[in-house]
């Protein structure tokens, strides 16, 4: 699995046996570490799902879940979907040394090993080596009908 990019992930489908469950539509952060936590995937039903990295193995052609039962309800109020680092949110941010994050290459044990990185010559993959990837959280904007508060 050494030098796997988030963009090969993402374009396998996940399967049980066989069996398609859904496509995996972000990569989720850890978010303080450079790791990669699990996959927001998009399930047949229309819902979308936290799958632990942890509890998938990458093959040739698919992401095979160890079971369904592994793949949780990704809900707006949930510890994924609030701490966790989207990938997609990353994209286009710029990094230390330089130029726009694109994508992530991760290890055996998905920690990100390199970025790759848009700069004027081009896409390039880079050692993380004291990189710090972007925080990547929005700030909440408020509601435009409410007022605003004063200090």
């Amino acid at each position: 699995m050494r030098g796997l990019t988030a963009a090969n992930i993402l374009r396998l489908p996940v399967r049980v046996r066989g069996i398609q469950l859904g496509r995996p539509v972000d990569l989720l952060l850890h978010p303080t570490k450079p790791q990669a936590l699990g996959l927001d995937v998009l399930c047949g039903d229309d819902r979308h799902r936290f799958l632990p990295l942890s509890a998938a193995t990458v093959g040739a052609d698919e992401l095979e879940a160890s079971s369904a039962l592994v793949l949780l309800d990704l809900q707006d109020d949930s510890v994924y979907r609030v701490e966790a680092r989207p990938l997609s949110r990353l994209r286009g941010q710029r990094v230390d040394g330089g130029g726009e994050l694109q994508d992530v290459v991760l290890g055996p044990d998905w920690a990100i090993e390199e970025l790759v990185v848009e700069g004027r010559d081009g896409p390039r993959q880079v050692p993380l080596d004291g990189i710090a990837l972007p925080d990547g959280r929005e700030r909440q904007r408020r509601a435009p009908w409410l007022p605003r508060r004063r200090r």
